[in-house]
């Protein structure tokens, strides 16, 4: 199955085949089968389709840019070396030690959101000659310059970094990079380490010196935060992070930041835009005071007790819906094993008694 950046299933594949009546166990497997594809066709067609009616003005940056030329615009600040234009917003030239950043004015109430973001990354540099990346956030701060992409260590809130620099040289990870990080406040993020210690998970993506934009699509509902990209520019997200158990307060901002440092390369953010996701609460959730909740994820193992694989997933990640398809059909494969197996055990059992009589 394939889903567009509008939401809208491109095509599904038909699962399930007529089977016979007397083969009960091939009926049981395809209705597991089925089952399984429908599971994950529920992991991805929850994006939202991109309705006008549910775009949030006040959270989204979007051309034509008001106050062009401007250090601001009526619902954004700029700061640092951000160069505002017609076109685009230029968070870093492709010079060295620049920062810049954009934040939104309007702090952001809704419990459920999604953000889509255009961007794009290139520079003169070559392989591993280019740096530093990109920070999406949605933070208490706003408006602090620091050493994590561009803005401050130790905060408060969602972070999404597009890394595309590897500083560990014993790191088995393909660049540029993709990773999220919740932070009470309590948390630094290790730039020696690219920030493994507080991930809570990640992919890569070549996003680099495309000929094109490349998309992201930040999901949070619910306490599930799932982060999709499109890289190919194919109208197709495809997921690259899917954590569950998040918490995050309402009333943050929203803001994008970006640092170079001995390498450098053009960051540039065309557009922003933040949906509301229509999701039903319970009375519970409801009286929440959700401006008081603490930044949080509830894990079954810290994140620093994490253990990376060699594609930069953490194994104690949640299953996804191919996950579980794998394992069910695992499980069905080996029963059928174990029956034919038997089968044609008993068979022979039965011809040899045959022969005695």
């Amino acid at each position: 199955m394939a889903l567009g950046r509008d939401g809208k299933v491109i095509s599904l594949l038909v699962c399930g085949v007529q089977i016979g009546k007397s083969n009960v166990m091939l009926r049981a497997f395809s209705l597991l089968f089925m089952l399984a594809c429908l599971c994950h066709r529920g992991a991805l067609a929850d994006i939202t389709d991109g309705n006008s009616e549910h775009l949030k003005r006040e959270h989204s940056l979007i051309k034509p840019y008001q106050g062009v030329g401007t250090s601001s615009t009526p619902l954004w600040d700029f700061s640092g070396n951000t160069l505002l234009t017609s076109q685009y917003v230029r968070l870093t030239p492709d010079e060295r030690s620049k920062q810049g950043s954009i934040w939104n004015r309007v702090p952001c109430f809704l419990k459920d959101w999604e953000l889509h973001v255009q961007f794009k990354v290139h520079g003169s540099g070559k392989k591993n000659l280019h740096g530093d990346g990109i920070g999406i956030w949605y933070t208490k701060e706003r408006l602090h310059h620091g050493p994590v992409f561009g803005s401050k260590d130790n905060f408060h809130g969602l972070a999404i970094f597009i890394d595309t620099y590897p500083n560990d040289e014993a790191t088995d990870r393909s660049f540029p990079y993709i990773s999220t990080m919740v932070n009470n406040g309590s948390l630094t993020y290790d730039h020696g380490k690219d920030g493994r210690l507080s991930e809570l998970g990640g992919c890569s993506a070549e996003i680099r010196n495309r000929d094109h934009d490349t998309y992201l699509a930040i999901r949070y509902s619910k306490g599930r935060l799932t982060v999709m990209v499109d890289v190919e520019d194919r109208n197709e997200w495809k997921e690259c992070i899917d954590v569950s158990g998040v918490r995050l307060p309402t009333g943050y901002f929203f803001g994008a930041s970006a640092a170079t440092g001995d390498l450098s390369d053009n960051h540039d953010i065309i557009s922003m835009k933040l949906y509301q996701l229509m999701v039903e609460h319970t009375p519970e959730e409801e009286n929440v005071d959700w401006t008081k909740i603490e930044p949080s994820v509830s894990l079954l193992k810290s994140p620093k007790d994490n253990i990376d694989d060699p594609t930069g997933n953490f194994r104690s990640a949640p299953l996804t819906g191919w996950k579980v398809f794998l394992l069910l059909l695992c499980a069905l494969l080996g029963i059928v094993v174990c029956a034919v197996v038997g089968a044609v055990v008993f068979q022979k059992r039965q011809e040899r008694n045959k022969r005695f009589y």
